[in-house]
């Protein structure tokens, strides 16, 4: 039977990537480097600001690295006062909670933005979980992430979906064991496929997503 519904935040419940990535571009310009959506996509989108920081400066410290993330965030907060769910995510939060199937977040963002988008959206009262990266050992594309999401819901991996738009959070979620749901609306359905996804969507309204949701629900 269906348990569990593990969702990423970020271009998963709403689509944000564009916002990051501005976000970045005006900082990194501030510096005098240009940085390209092609190089977000294939470098930051879906990672946590330690690996991303990595990427960007591997020649300053821990500390000019932190200093970079807290204003990336600070910045992609500002520009994101008011977001808008994902076609059907509310429909199918609604039916996991008239359905009994527990619900929790699993991202790669830092706490202060896991919070703000959720009160952006409406939903910080929805999940009963948040689980961020930076509260946990290991991030995605480390299992780990949604390891925990299953602890904290008492869901075995083989009765669970978890909704990814990125790659390190497919990754993460199919190396879980759990069959993951991709969302096209940062990377190719190709891309997402390629990393693990055992079904592709544009939005939470395709039929053979609710295809099936009904299988796993009537299979014991």
């Amino acid at each position: 039977m269906l348990q569990a519904l593990l969702f990423d935040l970020d271009g998963t419940l709403t689509d944000t990537d564009k916002l990051h990535l501005q976000a970045m571009q005006q900082l990194l310009l501030e510096e005098g480097r240009v940085f390209t959506e092609a190089e977000f996509d294939a470098h930051v989108s879906g990672r946590a600001n330690a690996d991303l920081c990595r990427y960007l400066f591997p020649d300053r410290s821990l500390a000019e690295h932190q200093m970079f993330a807290d204003r990336k965030e600070a910045r992609f907060r500002a520009l994101s006062p008011t977001l808008q769910p994902t076609a059907g995510l509310l429909r199918l939060l609604e039916h996991a909670e008239q359905t009994g199937i527990g619900m929790a977040v699993v991202t790669n963002a830092p706490r202060a933005n896991a919070v703000h988008m959720l009160a952006a959206l409406g939903l910080g009262e929805r999940f009963a979980h948040v689980l961020v990266a930076e509260e946990l050992p290991r991030a995605k594309p480390d299992p780990l992430p949604y390891l925990s999401g299953l602890g904290c819901l008492q869901a075995h991996a083989g009765h669970a979906l978890a909704f990814e738009d990125s790659v390190p959070g497919v990754t993460a979620a199919s190396r879980a064991g759990i069959f993951t749901v991709g969302l096209s609306t940062s990377q190719t359905p190709e891309a997402l496929l390629a990393a693990g996804a055992q079904l592709v969507v544009a939005d939470f309204d395709d039929p053979r997503l609710w295809a099936l949701i009904k299988r796993m629900q009537t299979t014991v």
